[in-house]
C-alpha cells in the first residue's frame, strides 16, 4: 500500500457527532455545515460507532474469530421504495453489510446486520465457490511464505539479492489457478523490486522471479527463476533532494471566498446552486453519489440515484511468463474504497477545500478512520455564456463556477484521482486523472535499445535498463440515472451524411436520427467516431414546455478498445470491457460490472450474465454502464513518476430544459477589483 495511505486506528469509538465537528472544523473557506449527532436519513454515512458495533453483533454469535478476515464492511444501502417512502423526524433503520472470509475453512460467508432495535444479525449465509477481495493480512502472509521457501531464497541469491530488507514485494490476486488442484483455493503472487536502503522500489524490478502462493494451505506452490537480468541501478527517486536544483518558484494563484463558499454540508448531505446530493465514501467503490436532483422553477427533479465506479481492470500486454497474467480489478480484487489517502489542502486540492473522512476496517476487523478522503471545493469554471454585440458594442457574458467532489486512490504503484464535476448549466462531468509510477520491466541494457527510440514490442524504454510496459486502464461506471422519475427509456444518437441528391443539392446536408435501445441485448454498443455517437436516457411521460420529451445524454470523451483477444482469461473475466455501454434493468444486487466476487473468476460474471435475459428498456427503471478505456504506451517523460493523464465523460441534459439554465445567473466579476 502506499505511503498516501495513512490509516489511523481509532482509540476509541467515536460518535457520528465527533466526526461531523472534525468535518466542520477542517472545512476551510467557511463552510456552513450542521452537526448531525445522530444519522437522520437512511443515506447519512455510516459512523465509526456503527461499523463497530456491526462487527462486534458478528463476535457475539461467533461468526468472527480469530480464524476470519472481514474483506468488506459496507452499508447495506436501502431499496428505492424504502428510500421514498422515509419521511423526515421519522427512526432510521440502518443496517451493514459484512463479507467474511473464513480462513481455517476457506469459506465465504455474507452477513446483513441490523443496527437499529431490534439488533440482530438478521442473515449469515454461506457463498460458495468464491474468493472476496484480498485485505493487508493475506498479502503480509504471502510475503512471509515466500522468504521461508528454499526455491525462492535460492532465485534471490542467483542475483545476489540474499537481504529481505532490501527488497520490497508486490502481491496481486493472480486470478484462477488452471491446476485442479487448487481449484477454489485463496491464491496470491508475489515478485521483487530492488529498493536498498532508500524508500524507492518501482523503478528496479528485479526481472524473472515470481511465486504463487497458497493461502489456504499457506505454502508456495511454485517459484519461477528465469533468466538473470542485472537490476537497474538508478533508484528512481522524485524527492526533492533527488531530482536537483529546484525550478523558479511560480508566483501562487489562488481562488478565494472572501464572501465564504457556496455550497453547504449537513452531514454527507450536499447543496449548491441547485444540485443537491449525497456522498460517502464506499470501501469498495470509492466516492459515491446519492440521490442526485436539481432544483428547478420549485420543484426539485431527479436526475441520478445513484453513481459511482464499480469495477475496473489494468491489463498488461507483455506475453512473456511472468507478465501475461497480469490484469488487477482494482476495485473488486482489493478495494477501491479501502486504498484512499488523504488529500493534503493547497496541493491535491485547493486550500479552501472542504473534507469528509472515510469510516471502514481492516482485515482484522479494526474500525479506521482516513481523515480528508472527500474533499468539496468550488474552482474557475471558465467562461460559462457569453455574446458581444459588435453593433451596439455590449458585451453580455457570465463567468462560471464548478463544484468538485474529488478523491484520491493509491493503489501500489498507481495513484487514481476521480472528481465529479457539477456545472451551472446543469450537467455533471466524470473526471479520472491517472499518475504514479508505471510497473517497470527490467531488461538486459543493450536490449533496450531495439527499434526506434528505445522502442519495444510490448513497452518502451524509460531508463537504463528499464522497460514500462504496455498497458490499458478500463473504468466501468455505474449510473442509476432517474430522469424525472424511475420511468425511462434509452435512445441512441448518431449523425449521418446525407448522399447528394434532389434532397441535397449541394451535398452539405446531414441529418441526427435517435434510434431506441429497447431491450438489454440491444443495448450493448460500442463508440462509434464516424457517427459522432452519444446516448440519451430520456423520461417519456415528461415534457418540457417545447413538448420535448426530457432527458440527459453521456457524451464520451477519450476511450479505446481492448486488445487482448476475446479468448483472453482476463477479458473473460472483466466481460464489461466487451462494449464501452451497456443498460440494464435496475435490480438491487447489481452493483458491479464483473460480478462480486471477481477475485479468482472464472468469467463471465456481472454484465454478461445480467443481460442474458434481454429485458425490456422501455419505460423502465433503466441503469447505464459507461466503460472508459485508456492505453498506455509510455513516455520517458512519464518516469519515474508520471504527469497526470486525464479521461472521463459528461452527462448533459437534453430537453431537460427548455432553455439555457443558466440564463438567470447575475454578472459577477472573479476580480474583486473589478467593478
Amino acid at each position: 500500500m502506499s505511503t498516501l495511505t495513512r490509516r489511523i486506528l481509532l482509540a476509541g469509538v467515536l460518535s457520528f457527532a465527533n466526526l461531523s465537528c472534525a468535518m466542520r472544523s477542517g472545512a476551510a473557506g467557511g463552510v456552513p455545515t450542521r452537526p448531525a449527532p445522530t444519522p437522520l436519513h437512511p443515506l447519512e454515512a455510516f459512523s465509526a460507532a456503527e461499523y463497530t458495533r456491526a462487527l462486534h453483533l458478528l463476535r457475539e454469535r461467533g461468526h468472527v474469530n480469530e480464524h476470519t478476515l472481514i474483506s468488506l464492511a459496507a452499508p447495506w444501502e436501502p431499496s428505492k421504495e424504502e428510500l421514498e417512502a422515509f419521511e423526515a423526524g421519522t427512526p432510521v433503520p440502518r443496517r451493514a453489510f459484512v463479507v467474511v472470509h473464513d480462513t481455517a475453512r476457506n469459506m465465504t460467508f455474507e452477513a446483513r446486520v441490523r443496527l437499529t432495535p431490534p439488533e440482530a444479525v438478521e442473515e449469515w449465509k454461506h457463498v460458495p465457490g468464491v474468493q472476496p477481495s484480498l485485505v493487508t493480512a493475506d498479502k503480509e502472509l504471502g510475503k512471509a511464505l515466500v522468504w521461508k521457501d528454499e526455491r525462492w531464497l535460492t532465485a534471490m541469491r542467483r542475483r545476489g539479492l540474499g537481504n529481505p530488507q532490501h527488497i520490497h514485494l508486490d502481491t496481486w490476486a493472480p486470478g484462477p489457478s488452471q491446476d485442479p488442484a487448487l481449484k477454489d483455493h485463496r491464491l496470491l503472487r508475489v515478485f521483487p523490486f530492488f529498493k536498498g536502503d532508500s524508500a524507492y522500489a518501482y523503478a528496479r524490478p528485479v526481472e524473472g522471479v515470481l511465486a504463487l502462493v497458497d493461502l489456504t494451505t499457506r505454502t508456495v506452490v511454485d517459484v519461477i527463476d528465469g533468466d538473470v537480468v542485472p537490476v537497474p541501478q538508478d533508484a528512481g527517486a522524485f524527492d526533492a533532494a533527488s531530482v536537483g536544483p529546484p525550478s523558479p518558484r511560480p508566483r501562487p494563484i489562488v481562488m478565494t471566498h472572501p464572501e465564504g463558499v457556496n455550497f453547504t454540508v449537513t452531514g454527507n448531505e450536499v447543496r449548491w446552486q441547485n444540485w443537491r446530493f449525497r456522498v460517502e465514501a464506499h470501501p469498495r467503490e470509492g466516492a459515491v453519489l446519492h440521490q442526485v436532483t436539481y432544483a428547478d422553477g420549485g420543484r426539485e427533479r431527479k436526475v441520478l440515484h445513484r453513481l459511482s465506479l464499480s469495477e475496473m481492470v489494468v491489463p498488461y500486454g507483455d506475453p512473456g511468463e511472468t507478465w501475461s497474467w497480469r490484469s488487477a480489478f482494482d476495485v473488486g480484487e482489493y478495494g477501491f474504497g479501502n486504498h484512499v489517502g488523504p488529500l493534503d489542502p493547497g496541493v491535491d486540492v485547493p486550500a479552501g477545500a472542504a473534507f469528509l473522512p472515510a469510516i471502514g476496517s481492516n482485515g482484522a476487523g479494526e474500525v479506521l478512520e482516513t481523515p480528508r478522503a472527500l474533499a468539496l471545493y468550488e474552482r474557475d469554471g471558465g467562461i460559462l455564456w457569453k455574446h458581444y454585440d459588435t453593433d451596439a458594442k455590449r458585451n453580455e457574458s457570465r463567468r462560471g463556477i464548478e463544484l468538485v467532489v474529488a478523491y484520491g486512490v493509491a493503489v501500489a504503484n498507481y495513484d487514481y484521482l476521480l472528481a465529479y464535476v457539477f456545472k451551472q448549466d446543469g450537467s455533471i462531468a466524470v473526471d479520472v486523472q491517472l499518475t504514479g509510477i508505471m510497473l517497470a520491466k527490467g531488461v538486459r541494457p543493450e536490449s533496450g535499445h531495439a527499434g526506434h527510440a528505445g522502442h519495444d514490442p510490448f513497452g518502451h524504454k524509460v531508463a537504463e535498463g528499464v522497460l514500462a510496459v504496455h498497458h490499458q486502464h478500463f473504468f466501468s461506471f455505474r449510473l442509476d440515472l432517474d430522469v424525472d422519475g424511475r420511468r425511462n427509456s434509452l435512445l441512441e444518437m448518431n449523425t449521418r451524411s446525407l448522399p447528394m441528391g434532389a434532397a441535397n443539392p449541394l451535398g452539405n446536408a446531414f441529418a441526427m436520427d435517435m434510434e431506441p435501445l429497447a431491450s438489454e441485448a440491444r443495448a450493448q454498443r460500442d463508440m462509434n467516431l464516424a457517427s459522432a455517437r452519444r446516448w440519451l436516457i430520456q423520461n417519456p411521460q415528461e415534457h418540457n414546455t417545447l413538448g420535448m420529451p426530457t432527458g440527459f445524454a453521456l457524451v464520451p470523451g477519450e476511450n479505446t478498445v481492448p486488445f487482448a483477444a476475446p479468448e483472453n482469461l482476463s477479458r473473460r473475466r472483466a466481460g464489461f470491457i466487451d462494449h464501452h455501454f451497456w443498460a440494464t434493468r435496475y435490480a438491487p444486487g447489481e452493483l458491479n460490472a464483473a460480478g462480486a466476487y471477481p477475485n479468482q473468476s472464472r468469467g463471465g460474471d456481472g454484465l454478461p450474465t445480467w443481460v442474458k435475459d434481454d429485458q425490456s428498456l422501455v419505460g423502465e427503471d433503466v441503469v447505464v454502464w459507461y466503460t472508459l478505456g485508456v492505453t498506455h504506451t509510455p513516455r520517458p517523460e512519464e518516469w519515474p513518476v508520471m504527469p497526470v493523464a486525464h479521461a472521463g465523460f459528461h452527462l448533459l441534459p437534453v430537453g431537460f430544459f427548455a432553455r439555457n439554465p443558466a440564463l438567470a445567473l447575475p454578472r459577477v466579476s472573479m476580480d474583486p477589483a473589478s467593478p
